[in-house]
Protein backbone atom coordinates (compact mmCIF):
# COMPACT_ATOMS: atom_id res chain seq x y z
CA UNK A 1 0.00 0.00 0.00
CA UNK A 2 1.24 3.23 -1.17
CA UNK A 3 1.76 6.53 1.76
CA UNK A 4 -0.76 8.22 0.39
CA UNK A 5 -3.48 5.43 0.75
CA UNK A 6 -1.97 4.78 4.43
CA UNK A 7 -2.61 8.31 5.48
CA UNK A 8 -5.70 8.50 3.87
CA UNK A 9 -6.59 5.12 5.98
CA UNK A 10 -5.07 6.85 9.22
CA UNK A 11 -7.79 10.05 8.88
CA UNK A 12 -10.58 7.47 8.53
CA UNK A 13 -10.88 8.22 4.79
CA UNK A 14 -11.45 5.90 2.11
CA UNK A 15 -7.64 5.33 0.00
CA UNK A 16 -7.30 7.08 -2.88
CA UNK A 17 -7.32 5.11 -6.06
CA UNK A 18 -4.59 3.81 -7.08
CA UNK A 19 -3.13 5.44 -10.60
CA UNK A 20 -2.50 3.27 -13.74
CA UNK A 21 1.13 2.36 -14.48
CA UNK A 22 2.37 4.94 -16.74
CA UNK A 23 3.15 2.86 -20.35
CA UNK A 24 5.80 3.70 -22.41
CA UNK A 25 5.69 5.00 -26.28
CA UNK A 26 4.53 1.73 -28.49
CA UNK A 27 7.80 0.41 -29.90
CA UNK A 28 7.82 -0.42 -33.79
CA UNK A 29 7.21 -4.23 -33.25
CA UNK A 30 4.41 -3.31 -30.95
CA UNK A 31 2.55 -1.28 -33.65
CA UNK A 32 3.63 -3.25 -36.24
CA UNK A 33 1.75 -6.85 -34.89
CA UNK A 34 -1.35 -4.41 -33.56
CA UNK A 35 -2.17 -3.62 -37.34
CA UNK A 36 -1.70 -6.97 -38.27
CA UNK A 37 -3.92 -7.92 -35.49
CA UNK A 38 -6.29 -4.41 -37.39
CA UNK A 39 -6.52 -6.41 -40.32
CA UNK A 40 -6.57 -9.83 -39.70
CA UNK A 41 -9.74 -9.08 -37.95
CA UNK A 42 -11.37 -6.53 -39.99
CA UNK A 43 -10.32 -9.47 -43.23
CA UNK A 44 -12.18 -11.71 -41.25
CA UNK A 45 -15.24 -9.66 -40.81
CA UNK A 46 -15.80 -8.86 -44.35
CA UNK A 47 -15.21 -12.50 -45.49
CA UNK A 48 -18.68 -13.06 -43.18
CA UNK A 49 -20.17 -9.62 -43.74
CA UNK A 50 -20.00 -10.40 -47.77
CA UNK A 51 -21.39 -13.36 -48.58
CA UNK A 52 -24.56 -12.62 -46.31
CA UNK A 53 -24.91 -9.13 -47.62
CA UNK A 54 -24.95 -10.54 -51.08
CA UNK A 55 -28.02 -13.13 -50.38
CA UNK A 56 -29.81 -10.11 -48.71
CA UNK A 57 -29.27 -7.88 -51.53
CA UNK A 58 -29.97 -10.91 -54.22
CA UNK A 59 -33.44 -12.26 -52.25
CA UNK A 60 -34.37 -9.06 -51.90
CA UNK A 61 -33.89 -7.62 -55.56
CA UNK A 62 -35.74 -11.32 -57.17
CA UNK A 63 -38.08 -11.55 -54.78
CA UNK A 64 -39.21 -8.12 -53.45
CA UNK A 65 -41.56 -7.33 -56.29
CA UNK A 66 -43.64 -10.53 -55.12
CA UNK A 67 -44.43 -9.17 -51.45
CA UNK A 68 -45.50 -6.12 -52.83
CA UNK A 69 -48.53 -7.52 -54.57
CA UNK A 70 -51.23 -7.87 -51.82
CA UNK A 71 -52.50 -10.92 -53.17
CA UNK A 72 -49.30 -12.82 -52.04
CA UNK A 73 -50.56 -12.32 -48.07
CA UNK A 74 -54.24 -12.69 -48.59
CA UNK A 75 -54.40 -15.52 -51.50
CA UNK A 76 -52.65 -19.80 -51.27
CA UNK A 77 -51.65 -21.16 -54.23
CA UNK A 78 -54.79 -23.53 -54.48
CA UNK A 79 -55.65 -23.90 -58.43
CA UNK A 80 -52.00 -21.63 -59.43
CA UNK A 81 -50.03 -23.96 -62.13
CA UNK A 82 -45.92 -23.16 -62.27
CA UNK A 83 -46.75 -21.50 -65.57
CA UNK A 84 -49.37 -19.64 -64.52
CA UNK A 85 -48.55 -16.27 -62.70
CA UNK A 86 -50.12 -14.94 -59.56
CA UNK A 87 -51.48 -16.85 -56.36
CA UNK A 88 -49.74 -15.91 -52.74
CA UNK A 89 -48.34 -17.26 -50.08
CA UNK A 90 -50.28 -17.42 -47.07
CA UNK A 91 -50.98 -21.00 -46.89
CA UNK A 92 -47.35 -21.40 -46.38
CA UNK A 93 -47.00 -18.72 -44.26
CA UNK A 94 -49.52 -20.08 -42.26
CA UNK A 95 -48.55 -23.24 -42.24
CA UNK A 96 -44.81 -22.16 -40.79
CA UNK A 97 -46.15 -20.24 -38.16
CA UNK A 98 -48.46 -22.47 -36.33
CA UNK A 99 -45.49 -25.61 -36.94
CA UNK A 100 -42.99 -23.44 -35.38
CA UNK A 101 -44.96 -22.23 -32.69
CA UNK A 102 -46.11 -26.05 -31.90
CA UNK A 103 -42.39 -26.91 -31.77
CA UNK A 104 -41.52 -24.01 -29.37
CA UNK A 105 -44.54 -25.04 -27.17
CA UNK A 106 -42.98 -28.97 -26.77
CA UNK A 107 -39.96 -27.73 -26.92
CA UNK A 108 -38.88 -24.49 -24.34
CA UNK A 109 -40.27 -25.59 -21.38
CA UNK A 110 -38.46 -29.38 -21.81
CA UNK A 111 -35.38 -27.14 -23.15
CA UNK A 112 -35.37 -25.15 -20.20
CA UNK A 113 -35.95 -27.33 -17.11
CA UNK A 114 -33.37 -29.54 -18.94
CA UNK A 115 -30.62 -27.15 -18.28
CA UNK A 116 -32.11 -25.97 -14.85
CA UNK A 117 -31.45 -29.26 -14.10
CA UNK A 118 -28.09 -29.35 -15.17
CA UNK A 119 -27.15 -26.22 -13.63
CA UNK A 120 -28.95 -26.44 -10.16
CA UNK A 121 -29.29 -29.92 -9.57
CA UNK A 122 -27.35 -31.79 -12.00
CA UNK A 123 -25.01 -33.57 -10.00
CA UNK A 124 -23.16 -37.77 -10.73
CA UNK A 125 -23.62 -39.95 -13.55
CA UNK A 126 -27.45 -39.23 -14.27
CA UNK A 127 -26.21 -35.21 -15.43
CA UNK A 128 -22.86 -36.30 -16.91
CA UNK A 129 -25.50 -38.90 -19.03
CA UNK A 130 -28.13 -36.43 -19.90
CA UNK A 131 -25.25 -33.90 -21.21
CA UNK A 132 -24.12 -36.01 -23.33
CA UNK A 133 -27.54 -36.91 -24.65
CA UNK A 134 -27.97 -33.19 -25.29
CA UNK A 135 -24.31 -33.06 -27.21
CA UNK A 136 -24.87 -35.72 -29.70
CA UNK A 137 -28.88 -33.92 -30.43
CA UNK A 138 -27.10 -31.15 -30.97
CA UNK A 139 -24.65 -32.46 -33.88
CA UNK A 140 -27.29 -34.85 -35.59
CA UNK A 141 -28.58 -34.00 -39.14
CA UNK A 142 -32.29 -32.82 -39.59
CA UNK A 143 -32.10 -35.61 -41.99
CA UNK A 144 -31.80 -38.30 -39.34
CA UNK A 145 -33.81 -36.93 -36.81
CA UNK A 146 -36.67 -36.92 -39.64
CA UNK A 147 -36.35 -40.41 -40.14
CA UNK A 148 -36.00 -41.49 -36.66
CA UNK A 149 -39.55 -39.94 -36.05
CA UNK A 150 -40.84 -41.38 -39.54
CA UNK A 151 -39.63 -44.97 -38.39
CA UNK A 152 -40.97 -44.38 -35.22
CA UNK A 153 -44.44 -42.36 -36.33
CA UNK A 154 -45.07 -44.17 -39.67
CA UNK A 155 -43.34 -47.39 -39.33
CA UNK A 156 -43.74 -48.07 -35.97
CA UNK A 157 -47.56 -47.39 -35.08
CA UNK A 158 -48.99 -46.68 -38.71
CA UNK A 159 -49.76 -43.32 -38.68
CA UNK A 160 -49.98 -41.37 -41.76
CA UNK A 161 -47.18 -38.23 -42.89
CA UNK A 162 -48.74 -35.30 -41.11
CA UNK A 163 -47.86 -31.83 -40.23
CA UNK A 164 -47.50 -32.94 -36.23
CA UNK A 165 -44.84 -35.76 -36.97
CA UNK A 166 -42.72 -32.88 -38.55
CA UNK A 167 -43.03 -31.10 -35.76
CA UNK A 168 -41.81 -33.82 -33.52
CA UNK A 169 -38.61 -33.75 -35.62
CA UNK A 170 -38.06 -30.36 -35.15
CA UNK A 171 -38.50 -30.97 -31.44
CA UNK A 172 -35.13 -33.13 -31.75
CA UNK A 173 -33.76 -30.33 -33.18
CA UNK A 174 -34.66 -27.09 -31.19
CA UNK A 175 -34.17 -28.73 -27.53
CA UNK A 176 -30.06 -28.95 -27.63
CA UNK A 177 -29.76 -25.14 -28.98
CA UNK A 178 -32.46 -24.36 -26.20
CA UNK A 179 -30.39 -26.46 -23.29
CA UNK A 180 -27.04 -25.28 -24.25
CA UNK A 181 -27.98 -21.31 -24.62
CA UNK A 182 -30.25 -21.54 -21.45
CA UNK A 183 -27.31 -23.72 -19.64
CA UNK A 184 -24.59 -20.74 -20.52
CA UNK A 185 -27.19 -18.49 -19.34
CA UNK A 186 -27.83 -19.51 -16.29
CA UNK A 187 -24.30 -19.86 -15.49
CA UNK A 188 -24.04 -16.20 -16.36
CA UNK A 189 -26.26 -15.61 -13.23
CA UNK A 190 -23.96 -14.21 -10.16
CA UNK A 191 -23.96 -17.11 -6.90
CA UNK A 192 -24.10 -13.99 -4.23
CA UNK A 193 -27.71 -13.83 -5.87
CA UNK A 194 -28.60 -17.44 -4.99
CA UNK A 195 -26.72 -17.01 -1.55
CA UNK A 196 -28.67 -13.72 -0.52
CA UNK A 197 -32.22 -15.14 -1.44
CA UNK A 198 -31.05 -18.47 0.33
CA UNK A 199 -29.85 -16.52 3.45
CA UNK A 200 -33.29 -15.30 3.45
CA UNK A 201 -34.72 -18.65 4.13
CA UNK A 202 -36.20 -18.72 0.52
CA UNK A 203 -36.17 -22.34 -0.43
CA UNK A 204 -33.92 -23.31 -3.99
CA UNK A 205 -37.26 -24.27 -6.09
CA UNK A 206 -39.06 -20.76 -5.43
CA UNK A 207 -34.91 -18.79 -5.87
CA UNK A 208 -34.56 -20.53 -8.87
CA UNK A 209 -37.84 -19.46 -10.32
CA UNK A 210 -37.74 -15.97 -8.41
CA UNK A 211 -34.56 -14.74 -8.88
CA UNK A 212 -31.98 -17.07 -11.48
CA UNK A 213 -34.63 -17.07 -14.40
CA UNK A 214 -35.92 -13.85 -14.61
CA UNK A 215 -31.94 -12.50 -13.95
CA UNK A 216 -31.09 -14.87 -17.28
CA UNK A 217 -34.39 -14.13 -19.01
CA UNK A 218 -33.33 -11.68 -21.61
CA UNK A 219 -30.36 -14.26 -22.67
CA UNK A 220 -32.83 -17.17 -22.40
CA UNK A 221 -35.19 -15.72 -24.62
CA UNK A 222 -32.51 -14.81 -27.19
CA UNK A 223 -31.92 -18.68 -26.95
CA UNK A 224 -35.10 -19.68 -27.58
CA UNK A 225 -35.56 -17.35 -30.63
CA UNK A 226 -32.41 -18.73 -32.54
CA UNK A 227 -34.12 -22.61 -32.02
CA UNK A 228 -37.20 -21.16 -33.80
CA UNK A 229 -35.27 -19.61 -36.56
CA UNK A 230 -33.59 -22.92 -37.34
CA UNK A 231 -36.45 -25.11 -37.27
CA UNK A 232 -38.11 -22.38 -39.51
CA UNK A 233 -35.94 -22.98 -42.15
CA UNK A 234 -35.35 -26.57 -41.90
CA UNK A 235 -36.52 -28.82 -44.85
CA UNK A 236 -35.79 -32.08 -44.65
CA UNK A 237 -38.08 -33.19 -41.72
CA UNK A 238 -40.66 -31.41 -44.28
CA UNK A 239 -39.56 -33.53 -47.16
CA UNK A 240 -39.36 -36.78 -45.43
CA UNK A 241 -42.42 -36.14 -43.20
CA UNK A 242 -45.22 -33.62 -45.00
CA UNK A 243 -44.86 -32.86 -48.56
CA UNK A 244 -46.27 -29.93 -49.97
CA UNK A 245 -50.08 -29.07 -50.14
CA UNK A 246 -51.32 -25.60 -52.36
CA UNK A 247 -54.04 -24.89 -50.25
CA UNK A 248 -54.60 -23.76 -46.73
CA UNK A 249 -54.28 -26.05 -44.10
CA UNK A 250 -54.58 -25.49 -40.01
CA UNK A 251 -55.07 -28.95 -38.78
CA UNK A 252 -52.00 -30.32 -37.79
CA UNK A 253 -53.20 -34.24 -38.01
CA UNK A 254 -55.46 -34.20 -40.90
CA UNK A 255 -53.21 -33.78 -44.02
CA UNK A 256 -50.02 -32.27 -45.29
CA UNK A 257 -49.62 -28.70 -44.51
CA UNK A 258 -47.65 -25.68 -46.74
CA UNK A 259 -44.55 -24.36 -45.26
CA UNK A 260 -42.26 -21.60 -46.83
CA UNK A 261 -38.93 -24.00 -47.72
CA UNK A 262 -41.40 -26.98 -49.17
CA UNK A 263 -42.77 -24.00 -51.02
CA UNK A 264 -39.27 -23.02 -52.00
CA UNK A 265 -38.35 -26.42 -52.77
CA UNK A 266 -41.54 -26.96 -54.98
CA UNK A 267 -41.18 -24.18 -57.26
CA UNK A 268 -37.50 -24.53 -58.08
CA UNK A 269 -37.64 -27.48 -59.65
CA UNK A 270 -39.71 -25.89 -62.48
CA UNK A 271 -37.63 -23.64 -64.66
CA UNK A 272 -40.04 -21.20 -65.23
CA UNK A 273 -40.12 -17.55 -64.50
CA UNK A 274 -43.61 -17.58 -62.41
CA UNK A 275 -42.34 -20.24 -60.29
CA UNK A 276 -38.85 -18.74 -59.71
CA UNK A 277 -40.46 -15.66 -58.54
CA UNK A 278 -42.13 -17.51 -56.16
CA UNK A 279 -39.03 -18.95 -54.84
CA UNK A 280 -37.60 -16.04 -54.20
CA UNK A 281 -40.52 -14.85 -52.73
CA UNK A 282 -41.13 -17.27 -49.96
CA UNK A 283 -37.39 -17.32 -49.38
CA UNK A 284 -37.47 -13.47 -48.59
CA UNK A 285 -40.52 -13.54 -46.57
CA UNK A 286 -38.62 -16.59 -44.50
CA UNK A 287 -36.53 -13.98 -44.04
CA UNK A 288 -37.96 -11.19 -43.39
CA UNK A 289 -40.14 -13.38 -40.79
CA UNK A 290 -36.96 -14.76 -38.83
CA UNK A 291 -36.22 -11.07 -38.69
CA UNK A 292 -39.16 -10.18 -37.30
CA UNK A 293 -38.62 -12.71 -34.26
CA UNK A 294 -35.44 -11.49 -33.84
CA UNK A 295 -36.31 -7.85 -33.05
CA UNK A 296 -39.01 -9.28 -30.72
CA UNK A 297 -36.55 -11.11 -29.03
CA UNK A 298 -34.56 -8.02 -27.69
CA UNK A 299 -37.52 -5.84 -27.29
CA UNK A 300 -38.73 -8.80 -24.96
CA UNK A 301 -35.10 -8.91 -23.37
CA UNK A 302 -34.81 -5.17 -23.20
CA UNK A 303 -37.82 -4.22 -21.36
CA UNK A 304 -37.61 -7.70 -19.42
CA UNK A 305 -34.14 -7.35 -18.07
CA UNK A 306 -33.85 -7.49 -14.43
CA UNK A 307 -33.14 -3.63 -13.46
CA UNK A 308 -29.98 -3.57 -11.05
Amino acid sequence: MSTIELEAGRRGGSPAPAAPPALGPKSGSRALRDNLARIVMWSAFALGVIPLVWILVSTALKGGSMLLESQWWTNSQSGITDRRVGGGAVHAIQGTLIQAAVTAAISVPVGIMTAVYLVEYGRGRLARTVSFMVDILTGIPSIVAALFVYALWVTTFGFQRVAFAVCLALVLLMIPTIVRSTEEMLKLVPNELREASYALGVPKWKTIFKVVLPTAFSGIVTGVLLGIARVMGETAPLLVLGPYTPVIVTDLFATNMATLPTMINQSRSENLQPALDRVWGAALTLILLIFLLNLLGRFVGRFSKVKS
